[in-house]
């Protein structure tokens, strides 16, 4: 009796979570929610493929696994890993950041076919559906990298939430959550700018912002709305079924993200992962039972003396590199006078140095939380991002591909990061790159800068992530928090046209239990932002670019007018053209006629 009360004692409210995961590092972040929301006593299953990159289902957890067959054996799995590697290592980095993310667009619309049969394998799967079903889950969380699983979360009538870092160009965010972004001062995702651009980033910002617009509808229309429709007996689309959404859960914050405009049922919950640092280990046992010896890491960092060390990760897609590159790195860390620690498991370099060490695994957060550490050498991806900022650390960045060159762009832009070029980067490029982040102190104020900011939230990023699907979950959803935008037709959401409509006791009593469920007391949050700005003697990084802008820049009437003339540009110098060889051929004809 004693212990059932302890349990429900720590339990206010313990509800079944169904899990549509993304793989690699997509659920490496997905999972430390997860074990959150088990460590508050929810029940979680994830429903996975028979066929995955990181997630072990095999392996002993507190989370359930609903594993289900599908056609494509491994084979098809490492196939996709292998040509996404080729991809990110030897294309995508020699593109323009606009037309990588096209390209990385064009990869994965080429899989969507098998896409859609791992979706037929669990929606057409009776004895799994029924299965399901029958288990009334309260919420469903959902990564929409790979569709399926908010059809699923219709099918089975359950609220659902989605955990996104951002899309390719910002389509799921803008087309499908209709969140507001005026290209005049909110960057198209993908693309590298910043909210501070000149005229003609703007115009470079708005022809992506209407190509990705179009792409995402294409993509939509011709790949999924057919099968959507088919699935739910009634016509639907993906992006329409997306919108559903009750919360979105965005892994940026305000100290790497720029401001924008976001509805309320947008959460920010950047660097979720970070936790204190930890003394280096000894030893580390990899998920594949590889073990690597590090009991010579704290000696090898400690022997840096006030010059410190460099921690240095293209992170764990990126294990081999061709020797003319991996020999160009090596040579630039021979040349600074600092410990360099290097995750790479490819072939070691011919001018590896002896300040130089190279470890399949790095306990990556540990280090970089280290006193010593003076600098961070990453390729850009987020989970790094937010440890470097979480500690304080300056970063030089070398961005491959997906949204690493806007994360790098992002840094860069708050003075906590320098980019050297990956497809033109000499060894000189990069050395001078590290001697301009470790001399120059104004990197490392501003990265300590990020972190206060970081640190500084009235409630720590996974509480927050926590907080809104167990809200979900007590409420049944977060219809109150959810634009009227998406029950509106293109043409009345750009005033084209008008439209609205709505009892009486029980919607001031569920208002009323809406009021109280906040994760902070209006009154405390009023004062925090307050004493936040006292603190940190303002707060000019939630302030919008928007201010900057004259109203006709504002509403991008400066680009149109530029794209118009550009057009109609054209279409006199094409009329010109064709004047003119009507003038030279056809009158040819008339003038021999007459002699």
């Amino acid at each position: 009796m004693i212990l059932l009360l302890l349990c429900c004692a720590g339990c206010g409210f313990c509800g079944k979570v169904l899990v549509w995961p993304c793989d690699m590092s997509h659920w490496l972040n997905l999972k430390i929610i997860l074990e959150e929301l088990i460590a508050r006593s929810h029940e979680v299953t994830v429903i996975i493929p028979s066929h995955t990159f990181l997630i072990d289902y095999r392996k002993s957890s507190a989370l359930n696994f609903e594993v289900f067959h599908v056609p494509q054996g491994k084979e098809f799995t490492d196939d996709i890993s292998k040509k996404f590697m080729d991809l990110a290592v030897n294309v995508l980095p020699n593109l323009p950041s606009w037309q990588s993310a096209i390209k990385l667009n064009n990869f994965f619309a080429g899989y969507n076919q098998q896409f859609k049969l791992l979706c037929e394998s669990v929606v057409y799967n009776q004895t799994l559906m029924k299965k399901l079903q029958e288990t009334n889950y309260d919420v469903m969380i959902i990564d929409p990298v790979v569709p399926c699983g908010e059809l699923l979360a219709e099918l089975l009538a359950v609220p659902f939430v989605i955990t996104l870092k951002s899309s390719i160009g910002g389509n799921i965010e803008k087309y499908c959550g209709k969140l507001p972004s005026p290209p005049s001062y909110v960057p198209v995702h993908m693309v590298g700018l910043t909210d501070r651009m000149t005229f003609l980033e703007r115009v470079k910002n708005t022809l992506s912002f209407v190509f990705f617009n179009l792409w995402i509808q294409y993509y939509d229309f011709h790949f999924w709305k057919q099968f959507y429709s088919t699935v739910l007996g009634r016509p639907t689309t993906l992006c329409e079924t997306l919108g559903k959404a009750e919360i979105w859960l965005m892994r940026t914050y305000w100290d790497s993200e720029f401001p924008h405009p976001y509805f309320p049922n947008f959460q920010f919950v950047g660097g979720l992962h970070c936790k204190p640092a930890k003394p280096l280990p000894k030893y580390y046992t990899f998920e594949i039972q590889r073990i690597f010896s590090l009991q010579e890491m704290e000696e090898f960092v400690h022997s840096s003396g006030e010059d410190g060390i460099l921690v240095f990760s293209l992170g764990s897609f990126i294990y081999n590199l061709t020797d003319e590159k991996a020999n160009l790195i090596a040579s630039a860390l021979a040349q600074v006078p600092q410990k360099v620690l290097w995750r790479y498991s490819g072939k070691k370099p011919a001018t590896l140095a002896a300040n130089t060490r190279i470890y399949d695994w790095i306990p990556q957060n540990d280090l970089l939380g280290h006193p010593k550490t003076k600098a961070f050498i990453t390729h850009g991806g987020i989970n790094g991002i937010y440890e470097a900022i979480y500690h304080g650390v300056p970063m030089v960045g070398i961005p491959l591909f997906s949204d690493q060159p806007d994360n790098i762009a992002n840094m860069k832009a708050k003075g906590a990061a320098v980019e050297v070029n990956w497809n033109t980067m000499t060894s000189a490029d990069l050395l001078r790159a590290l001697r301009t982040i470790t001399n120059d102190p104004s990197y490392k104020e501003n990265a300590m800068r990020l972190s206060r900011i970081h640190h500084d939230q009235p409630m720590k990023p996974l509480d927050r992530a926590v907080f809104w699907i167990e809200f979900v979950m007590r409420h049944k959803g977060a219809k109150h928090l959810r634009s009227a935008a998406h029950d509106l037709t293109w043409f009345q959401y750009h005033s084209l046209d008008i439209g609205t409509g709505q009892k009486y006791k029980e919607n001031a009593m569920k208002l009323s239990r809406i009021q109280h469920d906040q994760p902070v007391k209006p009154l405390d949050r009023a004062v925090f932002w307050i004493e936040s700005v006292m603190r940190h003697k303002g707060a000019k990084h939630l302030r919008p670019a928007a201010h900057d802008l004259t109203w006709f820049q504002y509403h991008s009437l400066d680009v149109i007018g530029f794209l118009l003339a550009c057009v109609a540009s054209v279409i006199v110098i094409i009329s010109k053209l064709f004047l003119f060889c009507w003038r030279k051929f056809a009158k040819t004809p008339n003038k021999k006629k007459k002699e």
